[in-house]
């Protein structure tokens, strides 16, 4: 028996024995890959294709599943062999800015806002964005032509045409007076025609945005002045009429005269008549006469007056004028003569200040003074002080309590008036106080004075002088005496000298001098006084200014011998001295002191 075997060989499929290289069956559009499961390989379709991968590979049609799955809003989606693309629909753009694209990168198709194009509705059109598109409508004063709001100029005829009013309405008794055009919001202004006025409404039409004149509301009626004014003391010629250009001639009664600029009056077209400046007034003769005074300016009615020189006006009106009834009504003007408020001041015993007060009513007046005084021997001193005052008199005084030896720079002001006066007075000098004497006995070889003298004193005392007196029985001793004729000397032949002049601003406080011991005390020689004789010690309180000498003495002391002395303090004081008179008991000597006039 012959076996035949029949071997049926697969296309594609590698004989028994053979080993099958499965990459070289895969298809030109396909891949050879590993499989999954690592068994082996195996031929897949590249992407954009579709088939078994080995006998055939065909285009895949990604579009299919629509343009918005795949290429998303807005597009559409075009396909190639192996791939696609695609592209925005009309009214947006890629987010891109490429014409074409694949969204795998995010590319997204968006609105283009077409109103950004200028003027792309045309003129007095306005343009409203849509979702991929737009629209136009007119704006305010234009109106849609060929077609409805709102459109697509691009697709329709439509466009915006500007609205037209036309010309402006006529109105009655009315003229145009302006119109600034025929398009919307133009104005046309009208006036009343001549003879006419204007009575109510608006006089202004408005073109509206409908293309209509809107307006005017005015009514004129005809012009109607009515009755002319009566005027005083006057009479009117007149033909009754009160129409517009009407003449009304005035005339002034018998007795009066016409002293404004016109006679007649004119109804006007603004339907009232003029105002004539007509001013019918009486004669009153002569110009009126005030006591000291004069007229400054005047006319047939008005007559002005004023003070003449050194008088001036006191309350009253200084206008005269011509009344209606032809008699001055003169004026009130009073003119009295200028005196200053305060006048004769004077200041009386160096003390108190008097004036007299010039007023014209009885009223009651404040006076304010100042007083300052000042010393040429001491710079220091300043006195500064006020007082004040309140009289209704003509004769006032004012008592000031005036330092001595002292000028003085006084002003008195009366304040309503507004008036300053000044004046300047010197305080004259008086006899310095005397000093008081404390006695107390003890002895010593030598006289010891002591000196003490407040900081504060306001006494003029310029110097004290010691003064010695030989005793000599009765003796009479003059306190104005000037000593000895040459104190420098040293050779004493007189029965009294000055011994010492001691100046007040070297005292100080205290101050101690001893007489006799040898020594010059402001020019004078301190002689040593003689063993055995009996001497008297005076103290002479010296108040000089400039020519002027004052002064008051005192006894310190009666030496004995020169063996027993009285020890005394000399005070300043503040009363002053005339004739003192001492006699001294322990002695016999008689001592008289006395000032001379």
């Amino acid at each position: 028996m012959i076996v035949v075997f029949l071997l049926c060989v697969i296309a594609g499929m590698p004989a028994a024995g053979q080993i099958l290289d499965v990459c070289t069956t895969c298809h030109v559009n396909a891949t050879c890959d590993h499989k999954s499961d690592g068994s082996g390989k195996v031929c897949n379709c590249k992407y954009g294709f579709v088939g078994n991968g080995r006998t055939f590979c065909i285009d895949k049609d990604e579009c299919q599943i629509g343009a918005t799955k795949i290429c998303g809003q807005h597009t559409t989606c075009h396909n190639t062999y192996g791939s696609y693309y695609c592209t925005c629909r009309s009214g947006y753009s890629p987010s891109n800015n490429m014409p074409i694209f694949i969204p795998n990168d995010g590319t997204h198709c968006q609105d283009i806002d077409e109103c950004r194009i200028t003027g792309l509705c045309g003129e007095g059109g306005q343009c409203r964005n849509l979702e991929g598109s737009f629209e136009c409508s007119c704006q305010l004063g234009y109106q849609v032509h060929n077609g409805v709001e709102p459109f697509n100029p691009h697709r329709d005829k439509a466009s915006c045409k500007v609205v037209d009013c036309g010309q402006p309405v006529s109105v009655e008794d009315a003229v145009l007076l302006s119109v600034t055009g025929t398009t919307y919001g133009s104005i046309a202004t009208y006036a009343c025609d001549e003879g006419f006025i204007w009575a109510r409404g608006e006089n202004a039409s408005v073109c509206g945005a409908n293309g209509q004149w809107r307006g005017p509301t005015m009514v004129c009626e005809e012009v109607d002045c009515g009755t002319p004014p009566a005027l005083p003391h006057s009479h009117m010629l007149w033909n009754k009429s009160s129409r517009i250009g009407t003449v009304v001639v005035y005339q002034c009664n018998s007795g009066y005269r016409n002293v404004g600029k016109g006679n007649v009056s004119i109804c006007t077209a603004a339907g009232n008549w003029e105002e004539p400046p007509v001013f019918c007034q009486a004669k009153c003769g002569p110009v009126p006469f005030l006591a000291n005074s004069e007229v400054v300016w005047h006319n047939r009615s008005v007559v002005v007056h004023r003070c003449v020189d050194r008088y001036h006006s006191w309350r009253g009106s200084n206008v005269s004028v011509c009344g209606i009834s032809g008699l001055w009504q003169k004026a009130t003007l009073r003119c009295i003569e200028i005196k200053p408020p305060i006048n004769h001041l004077y200041v009386l015993n160096e003390k108190c200040l008097h004036w007299k007060a010039e007023k014209y009513e009885e009223d009651t007046e404040v006076y304010k003074v100042t007083y300052i005084g000042s010393r040429d021997y001491q710079r220091s001193f300043h006195d500064k002080r006020k007082r004040s005052l309140s009289s209704k008199a003509d004769q006032l005084e004012l008592c000031l309590n005036l330092l001595p030896v002292t000028n003085y720079s006084i002003s008195i002001t009366a304040v309503s008036a507004r008036f300053t006066a000044t004046i300047t007075t010197n305080t004259s000098l008086p006899v310095p106080p005397a000093p008081v004497v404390y006695y107390r006995e003890f002895e010593t070889p030598v006289p010891t004075l002591r000196l003490r003298r407040s900081a504060n004193t306001l006494d003029p005392i310029s110097s004290y002088q010691v003064f010695v007196l030989l005793v000599e029985e009765i003796m009479v001793f003059d306190c104005s005496c000037p000593g000895h004729p040459d104190p420098s000397s040293k050779s004493k032949s007189s029965s009294q000298y000055i011994t010492a002049q001691i100046l007040v601003r070297h005292i100080g406080t205290e101050m101690n001098f001893t007489v006799g011991d040898g020594l010059y005390y402001g020019g004078f020689y301190n002689a040593p006084l003689k063993n055995g004789r009996n001497y008297y010690i005076i103290v002479r309180v010296v108040s000089q200014w400039k020519t002027d000498l004052k002064s008051s003495c005192v006894l310190w002391a009666r030496i004995r011998g020169t063996s027993y002395v009285l020890k005394v303090s000399l005070l300043s004081s503040a009363a002053s001295v005339g004739l003192l008179a001492l006699v001294l008991l322990s002695g016999y000597s008689f001592i008289r002191f006395f000032k001379k006039t």
